[in-house]
């Protein structure tokens, strides 16, 4: 029998940043991963602080954007690796009232650290209207990330690939099969619906597609563009385009539609020829008030959840991967704008 502080379920930026957490107040833990690609694993991994529809910001948006830069140093430290990708975000303005909306947000206090006073002509792409840089913005290198977070954790024998079966967990005596655990905490994005502790929490599932393109012509490598979606290279010649937001096709295929969506998307502001590699989907667990779900289970008081990150699943998933621990550990309460206990 192995006694561990934590076992962790999941294996998407949730798990990954609270794993973070532990190694960083040298906590003992374990992570289940079941190998399975998760939303987080395919997600774009932007790092935005503004909604680009509105030009408006949302909830500890500075904080949270301070606290990931941190945290990604830190993880440095440990893997060697920096996968933080100075990309920033230039959107594409429909017209010249966007233009005008974006000088005025420009003022407001909660938005002059983001949205650029100055506006760009970006060559090899259409924006007669030209483009509004977002201060601050970046991407996160998803895949380096969980590839050298997972081989960090296996070569540290925190990770156990296998699917988390949850009736061998012994609640009475706090053991799962050869693991004594003083916590368990959930963080399986839209697989909680499976979870018998926590499959009652509000998340609803929101499919995403993206598109990689082979494009025929050259744009901009060194920033992200942003018009309807995203569009940004790759290291493997193609580029990231997505992704689409759908709350009614739920079944566990490519939708044609959101695919043809994609397609029409990157025509309006890509005057060349692309051809399409790849098409990707999944599920991300989004939350009505468009914040996170953490907290404690009513009847098992060392039973956890952690999830509802839905689309900024990077800077959610690090910032409030602390507010969990500290919550854990040491009491503090949660914010009750995330508190699982709000609903």
């Amino acid at each position: 029998m192995k006694n561990v502080d934590y076992i962790i379920v999941g294996d998407g930026y949730a798990a990954l940043f609270f794993a973070h957490q532990l190694l960083l107040n040298n906590k003992s833990f374990v992570v289940f991963s079941e190998g399975k690609k998760s939303a987080s694993q395919i997600s774009a991994g932007i790092i935005n602080p503004v909604v680009l529809k509105k030009f408006t910001t949302f909830w500890l948006a500075q904080e949270q954007i301070n606290f990931l830069k941190l945290s990604l140093k830190e993880v440095e430290s440990y893997t060697g690796e920096n996968y933080l990708i100075d990309s920033p975000i230039h959107r594409i303005f429909h017209d010249e009232n966007e233009q005008k909306l974006w000088l005025k947000k420009s003022d407001n206090e909660e938005l002059k650290n983001f949205l650029a006073e100055n506006f760009d002509h970006l060559n090899g792409v259409k924006n007669d209207f030209h483009t509004g840089k977002v201060n601050q913005s970046a991407r996160l290198n998803v895949k380096g990330f969980f590839a050298g977070l997972l081989t960090y954790l296996e070569d540290k024998e925190n990770l156990v690939k296998e699917k988390f079966d949850y009736s061998r967990i012994d609640i009475s005596n706090s053991i799962y099969k050869d693991f004594n655990f003083k916590n368990i905490l959930f963080c399986e994005g839209m697989g909680v619906k499976e979870n018998p502790y926590f499959s009652e929490i509000a998340v609803i599932p929101n499919k995403g597609h993206h598109i990689r393109v082979k494009l025929s012509e050259d744009i901009p490598k060194d920033i992200t563009i942003k018009k309807k979606h995203f569009l940004f290279p790759l290291n493997d010649n193609l580029h990231f385009y997505g992704g689409t937001y759908d709350r009614e096709q739920m079944h566990h295929e490519i939708d044609h539609s959101a695919v043809e969506q994609l397609q029409n998307g990157l025509s309006e502001f890509y005057p060349g020829d692309f051809e399409i590699k790849e098409v990707h989907f999944g599920f991300r667990p989004t939350v009505k008030d468009r914040r996170p779900i953490l907290g404690r289970h009513a009847q098992h008081s060392n039973f956890y959840v952690f999830n509802g990150l839905g689309a900024r699943g990077i800077l959610n998933g690090c910032y409030f991967s602390k507010t969990l621990f500290e919550y854990i550990e040491n009491n503090i309460p949660l914010p009750k704008e995330i508190s699982i206990d709000r609903f």
